[in-house]
């Protein structure tokens, strides 16, 4: 087993490579609780062998949850295998579906996270509700509120607030009341997100299991295509992160990709964690 502390536009992971491993032991909640503290990390990523595809990649937020898709992770994940002298173009199983993941002219990882999807039964809501605008909203401590926002699984549960002023938003003291709202019955990650230009969106996102992180693939994704329904930006944009920017884009098949900058800062050694 291999394991390497990377981050995707800040977005920080341990990737345990476990390929030429077979009957790997699982992990419980608590030993990834403790490996993700002891090195403070966002979540795990941990890439083992597959029949169908060249690894089953699985993810772990810092409280120990496992969770259906991580884009900044799986993006780390395919620039790593490539790095290893992977063919271009690799496949991923995963909790969240099959991803695949394609190495761009620059050198760059850029994976298909698949469909977006938008059914409320898909996202999951506890009720049925129009998903491009949600009947929901949420008082700001200044007074203010917001409301409507549009929500999207990415294999993993988001809604996205359209906002005048992300930077002026005291989003861990709102998110984490949002993240336990009845009306998510997997719980929710929250993007807030600032339309600067129909190509340039400012986003923060306060992820479930792991507050405010500097940067969520999966929450860029679905901040897109949340803006699109509501006929605030094109199909293609960047997203800007606290962490760095991602380009992400929605195709006419409506699958949803997502690129940006990868570091591998080191391998570390876990033993005894």
């Amino acid at each position: 087993m291999r394991a390497y502390a990377m981050n995707g536009a800040g977005n920080a992971f341990i990737v345990l490579d476990r390929r030429d491993e077979t009957g790997a032991s699982a992990f419980s909640a608590k030993d990834i609780a403790a490996m993700l503290g002891v090195h403070a990390f966002d979540q795990l990523i941990v890439l083992d062998p597959s029949s169908e595809a060249d690894a089953d990649l699985r993810v772990w937020n810092s409280d120990g949850g496992e969770v259906g898709a991580c884009g900044n992770g799986t993006r780390a994940a395919a620039w790593l295998l490539f790095e290893d002298g992977a063919k271009p173009h690799l496949r991923f199983t995963s909790a969240g579906g099959l991803m695949s993941a394609q190495r761009l002219a620059n050198g760059a990882a850029e994976v298909d996270l698949g469909p977006a999807r938008v059914d409320w039964r898909q996202i999951p809501l506890s009720l049925p509700m129009d998903t491009a605008r949600l009947d929901f909203g949420v008082n700001v401590p200044d007074g203010g509120r917001l409301e409507g926002p549009g929500a999207v699984s990415m294999g993993n549960p988001h809604i996205v607030f359209a906002v005048e002023d992300v930077e002026r938003l005291p989003i861990s003291e709102i998110g984490s009341g949002i993240e336990h709202d009845p009306l998510f019955p997997e719980r929710v990650n929250t993007g807030f997100a600032q339309v600067r230009d129909r190509d340039d969106i400012r986003l923060k996102v306060f992820e479930r299991g792991a507050g405010l992180t500097l940067a969520c693939g999966t929450g860029a994704c679905a901040a897109l295509v949340a803006l699109y329904r509501q006929g605030l930006v094109d199909r293609e944009a960047v997203i800007e992160a606290d962490g760095g920017k991602l380009p992400v884009r929605w195709d006419s098949e409506g699958h949803v990709h997502l690129s940006g900058p990868v570091v591998l800062e080191r391998e570390l050694d876990l033993r005894g964690v």
